[in-house]
């Protein structure tokens, strides 16, 4: 392996206002190379896998490819440079068969048919429609797609997710043997084990920006975790001391079951508890099943398989309503999936009651106005009643999500991400009012991206890898180091990661 670079971005900055997602961020990757990219979440890694490949444009920093510089400006020019994603999500259009979209990228069809049998797939009809074959085939095909033009860097965002045990080895395969050629291949995965029998080097962001570069070499991945955390490590052990003091759930009879609930191949026999008065907290990185499972809870999806019971009676949801009847409320990070933005605060908080007030007749006016203007003064509402929702604030809009169902006196209230991108000041209110709701017997399920949240929320800690729940944490033994290890199925409790890829150091794949 040469020491000269085949891709080598320095200094990328990246801003959205006055939010910095990259501010110093660097990544060097040498020919034949396998080179992780690792980070916790909201460190930067979509951001600059997204400027890499043109989707969108650094503010600054320079990126070059065997020793030229490129200016980056559209996914084609990445593909003109030899810099090819595939990402999470498929990227065929549904509506077209296989063979019109490879038309759409000027993809060969003989190598393309070539990759895809050598990835694991003899039979496939290229006259098929995309949206006719499953989400683990798709996925292989974007692979294979890729591969067919022998782009000079590959990226792959979490590659192995979803793909079943023969299909994921196939690709690990692939990714190993593209360093015989001189090729070199980007791997984000959130395994570890993934990385340590694939990976030669990783590079680790920290809040936008790039803390250091290591060899992959047997015990690592402390080292990796301390990288990730930078001085937060020992402050958050500390933390949850504290707050465990504090925390303890109040009645231990289940609120809400969850019986080896399974949602495709997205989440996988999960099952849990959660009493009257507690904070669950939910913890995973992304992709691990986390969405599946809050959208199942809240009716959004139909689960597969498994069993969901409310007060010990089992229940089933065809729609969110159903879910809303049963006392389930969903507070999405995305204000703008729960909020009319034209309408005013008022009649968001007052949507419940178009059904849950209505008995054959009008209203009950009175009733709704009460309890809408009790919510708005609980949660300090920073507006006048009938101002659109769309002027105020993020973090008064979330206040108005978490408001309707303080209104509608829902008794579980699913929060996916609520403090995603407001102020600390709002944060700290929102903490506050979901302590007070459990205080008052009110359920909590509490999904966060911001590992340091669940220390000052949370009764207990439930952390999601490969869609299954690998360890369950009492709020004093969470701090910030051990949920890492576990969110990167790392053994560091009762359970440990048993997934498709736990034998991988035995496989054929692995490093010598």
């Amino acid at each position: 392996m040469t020491t000269n670079p085949l891709l080598d971005a320095t200094g990328v900055v990246k801003t959205y206002g006055a939010v910095v997602a990259l501010r110093n961020a660097s990544l060097s990757v040498l020919p034949g190379e396998v080179h992780a990219l690792m980070g916790a979440n909201g460190a930067g890694k979509s951001t600059l896998v997204k400027i890499l490949t043109g989707a969108i444009r650094a503010d600054a920093g320079h990126i070059l490819i065997r020793g030229e510089a490129r200016d980056v400006r559209s996914p084609a020019d990445a593909r003109r440079a030899g810099l090819l994603p595939v990402y999470q999500e498929p990227s065929l259009i549904p509506d077209l068969d296989v063979a019109s979209n490879l038309r759409l990228t000027d993809t060969p069809v003989e190598p393309f048919r070539a990759w895809v049998r050598e990835l694991g797939i003899p039979d496939l009809d290229i006259r098929e429609t995309a949206r006719d074959i499953p989400l683990a085939v798709l996925r292989v095909l974007d692979l294979a797609r890729a591969l067919a033009v022998e782009p000079d860097v590959l990226l792959l965002d979490e590659m192995t997710a979803a793909l079943p045990a023969n299909l994921a080895e196939k690709v690990l395969e692939v990714v190993r043997s593209q360093g015989d050629s001189g090729r070199s291949v980007i791997f984000i995965s959130h395994r570890f084990v993934e990385i340590s029998a694939l990976c030669d080097r990783a590079t680790v962001l920290r809040d936008g920006e790039t803390v250091g570069v290591v060899a992959i070499e047997p015990g690592v991945e402390e080292r990796i975790v301390e990288m990730m955390l930078g001085a937060r490590i020992e402050k958050t052990r500390v933390a949850a001391r504290q707050a465990s003091q504090a925390a303890s759930p109040g009645d231990s009879r289940p609120r809400l079951g969850v019986a080896n609930l399974r949602v495709g191949t997205k989440l996988n026999d999960v099952s849990f508890d959660l009493a009257n008065g507690e904070v669950a907290g939910i913890v995973a990185l992304e992709g691990q099943g986390q969405d599946e499972l809050l959208a199942a809870l809240a009716g959004s999806i139909r689960p597969s398989g498994g069993t969901i019971e409310v007060d010990g009676k089992p229940v089933k949801f065809a729609h969110p309503a159903d879910a809303i009847r049963a006392g389930i409320a969903y507070v999405p990070g995305d204000r703008t999936e729960a909020l009319t933005m034209q309408r005013s605060v008022r009649e968001n908080v007052a949507l419940p009651f178009s059904s849950a007030l209505r008995n054959w007749g009008p209203i009950n006016m009175a009733q709704e106005r009460s309890r809408v203007v009790s919510a708005i003064e609980r949660l300090q509402i920073d507006t006048r009643a009938q101002r659109e929702v769309q002027r105020l604030s993020g973090g008064n809009q979330q206040k108005v999500t978490i408001a309707r169902w303080i209104a509608a006196e829902a008794q579980t209230i699913l929060c996916f991400d609520p403090t995603r991108g407001i102020d600390v000041g709002t944060k700290q209110e929102i903490y506050k009012l979901l302590r007070e709701l459990a205080d008052q017997g009110k359920s909590v399920l509490f999904y966060t991206s911001e590992l340091e949240e669940v220390q000052r929320v949370c009764d207990r800690v439930i952390v999601i890898f490969g869609g299954r729940v690998v360890d369950v944490f009492p709020v004093e033994l969470a701090d910030e180091p051990a949920l890492m290890r576990a969110a990167y199925g790392l053994p560091c409790g009762a359970k440990e990661d048993v997934g498709i890829l736990a034998d991988i150091h035995s496989s054929p794949v692995a490093k010598p």
